[in-house]
């Protein structure tokens, strides 16, 4: 299968070089032509539009920032639309809204085409080793199609259901994540001024309920002081804010997701939109006029288990 892929940032680099590796023909295509240097230089090749991807892959895959760079994207003069043809299937890894990417995914059926949402969790260093997880909404046939490509990008492939389930599942769970960093720093920063040492803290943590994945991967990036997790606030608000339109929707009366996206835009507004996202703790730490830092973590996550080949996971545990 031939594969287009446009957008080439943090996570979406990294899944195309996943691609690359396994063997896939690679066409990419990005604004900035400096980051498809490492992929152009292992052999995948480039293209000067949307449009041109589309023309040349089987596969397009689209990896963006927001839904509106996304439907740019797929609608402009020459955009994926426009070279997109029968039998061709559209892949939304970006995280994004539930009714857009059925919006758009109605024109890629017009076009006799087939649409999934594809959204991946689990971090960046998980998407550069092929090891992240990947929620995949669309018709069965069509992820049975799609599967061998999912299957070299990520270790872990839940198909969740019709087109839009996936871009819900991943907001929710983006959502927990938003909460549980939060409330990380109100821990750590509890447990400093009880008189408690924060390495001894993180391993209390790790070892105990309160555990999570969050915890293992950015509370050591927040005592290393580098706050570096290749997630920035923008990316935080814009998650949340699809959260909380997901449940604006349905008209569920949250109280603690306002609360959090209300920090996340406060932080944004104070340390800037590309600021890592562990640097919410900035406030609490200015408030309380400690740092929390420890020695021993490391300044970034890097994923050290082996790269293997993904495989369906099967609502109740069962893989194949």
């Amino acid at each position: 299968m031939r594969v287009g892929f446009i957008g080439l940032g943090n996570v979406g680099g990294k899944l195309a070089g996943s691609l690359l590796r396994n063997g896939f023909e690679l066409t990419v295509r990005d604004l900035d032509v400096g980051v498809a240097q490492p992929l152009l230089s292992l052999g995948a090749k480039w293209a000067d539009s949307p449009a041109a991807v589309a023309g040349e892959s089987d596969m397009v895959i689209t990896c963006l920032p927001s839904p509106a760079i996304s439907a740019r994207v797929m609608e402009a003069t020459d955009g994926v639309l426009v070279g997109l043809s029968a039998g061709k299937i559209w892949l939304e890894m970006s995280t994004t809204d539930e009714s857009e990417v059925r919006r758009l995914g109605d024109k890629v059926r017009a076009l006799s085409g087939a649409p999934m949402d594809c959204p991946v969790s689990g971090g960046c260093h998980r998407a550069a080793t092929g090891n992240i997880s990947i929620f995949a909404g669309g018709e069965r046939e069509t992820f049975e199609r799609a599967l061998p490509v999912l299957t070299a990008m990520g270790r872990q492939i839940l198909h969740t259901g019709s087109l839009g389930s996936a871009s819900v599942l991943k907001v929710v769970t983006n959502y927990l994540a938003s909460v549980h960093l939060v409330a990380l720093g109100e821990a750590m920063m509890t447990a400093k001024k009880s008189g408690l040492d924060l390495a001894t803290t993180y391993e209390g943590i790790r070892i105990s309920s309160g555990n999570s994945f969050v915890h293992e991967t950015e509370s050591q990036v927040i005592l290393n002081g580098s706050r570096n997790i290749n997630f920035t606030m923008d990316l935080v608000v814009k998650d949340m804010g699809l959260f909380q339109d997901l449940a604006d929707r349905s008209a569920i009366p949250l109280e603690l997701s306002p609360r959090v996206l209300q920090l996340f835009r406060q932080a944004k507004s104070r340390l800037g939109e590309r600021a890592w996202s562990p640097n919410i703790v900035v406030a609490l730490e200015e408030a309380c006029g400690e740092r929390l830092r420890a020695p021993g973590f490391p300044s970034e996550i890097v994923d050290n288990e082996p790269e293997s080949m993904g495989c369906e996971v099967r609502v109740g545990g069962s893989v194949r």
